[in-house]
């Protein structure tokens, strides 16, 4: 099952996964974009390993990847 973390101004939504039988939690961000459709990350908690990054600049997977860190509490509290 997939869970809504936000919605940004910008409509980027961040959203993630149940925890998985080895711990941990795919979070994915993605936003919209008219040139290419969608630009999308995910991140594997609770190591923050970065993955499958399309279309972000090295400073917004940096932006998302802090803001995902500012909402992993609320992330692992639902289990």
């Amino acid at each position: 099952m997939i869970y809504p973390v936000m919605t940004l101004e910008d409509d980027t939504v961040i959203t993630h996964t149940e925890m998985r039988d080895d711990g941990t939690v795919k979070v994915y961000i993605e936003t919209p974009d008219e040139q290419d459709c969608f630009h999308s990350m995910e991140c594997i908690l609770p190591e923050y390993i970065v993955k499958n990054v399309k279309g972000y600049s090295k400073d917004e997977v940096e932006h998302y990847l802090s803001l995902v860190r500012s909402v992993a509490n609320q992330i692992n509290s639902k289990f």
